[in-house]
């Protein structure tokens, strides 16, 4: 017994047959963009979706079933894989850059009930700004921090990987690594502009 098609392939538009077909003979798109385009054309020829699967070097007709189907939903961006498993990301990069401000932020003893920041204390002073992140653990924020070139120094502050605090006569200046922060601006006495 056959079992009837669920998703039949909506009427392509000229435009989407002409870029079909170059993406389809394309020799620089991913493989995976060739064959979902290669899938699409052979259904539109008229092929099922087990004919479709082999002319475009994969094994499943479902797999072909289910792209027809995003297709018609979605159009030429079906042809784009989707993310392909991992959790999801949780933090955007504007909740990353609030975090990262936090850190940057020098404590107040009154408010934050600490001269220094370490983690509990970061997720604490997060969790209770108004717009804050509640649900952030201090796994994730070490990540956040690690990923923008923070370390853990052992007076249990962090500081920018590339900047020192160095003791003068005048007082004490902050001293940038100019190779820590390539592409950033910098003054020609050497040191960085904020």
């Amino acid at each position: 017994m056959t079992r009837k098609k669920k998703n039949i392939l909506r009427k392509l538009t000229e435009e989407e047959k002409k870029w079909l077909v170059r993406i389809s003979h394309s020799k620089n798109e991913p493989a995976v963009h060739v064959a979902h385009a290669k899938e699409i054309l052979a259904i539109a020829a008229g092929n099922n979706y087990i004919e479709a699967a082999l002319l475009a070097g994969i094994k499943s007709g479902d797999a072909v079933s289910r792209l027809v189907e995003r297709f018609n939903q979605e159009g030429m961006q079906a042809i784009q894989p989707r993310h392909g498993g991992g959790p999801k990301i949780k933090y955007s990069s504007a909740e990353r850059e609030r975090v990262l401000a936090e850190a940057r932020r020098q404590p107040d003893p009154e408010k934050d009930g600490t001269n220094t920041w370490s983690l509990t204390t970061l997720q604490k002073s997060l969790q209770k700004t108004s717009n804050g992140l509640s649900n952030i653990s201090t796994e994730r924020i070490w990540v956040i921090l690690q990923e923008a070139g923070f370390r853990w120094q052992k007076s249990r502050s962090w500081c920018e990987t590339g900047q020192v605090e160095r003791k003068r006569k005048r007082g004490i200046e902050i001293m940038v690594d100019p190779d820590a922060y390539a592409g950033y601006l910098t003054h020609p006495s050497g040191f960085l502009i904020f």
